[in-house]
């Protein structure tokens, strides 16, 4: 398990955490932290993604897009 430098600021707010009984330990802090960190890195992976495809939307409907042709993609496919 990897060391962790926490500063003044950052081990008194977590004491205070665990004294008002919100976590029971440092170890709930601390994941508690990782999971919102998480949270927040997917959220912003989302929203980069959203702005793509409202970008991509915007190209489409101003007729900036090449029709699809999935012979040239994949040379073996069949279609039925």
């Amino acid at each position: 398990m990897p060391n962790v430098f926490l500063t003044e600021q950052m081990e008194h707010y977590i004491q205070g955490q665990i004294r008002s009984g919100s976590y029971a330990n440092l170890s709930e802090v601390v994941r508690a932290a990782m999971r919102l960190l998480m949270e927040k890195d997917n959220a912003r992976q989302f929203y980069a993604l959203k702005a793509d495809l409202e970008e991509a939307l915007q190209e489409a409907e101003a007729g900036e897009f090449e029709v699809f042709d999935p012979q040239a993609y994949e040379p073996d496919f069949k279609s039925e």
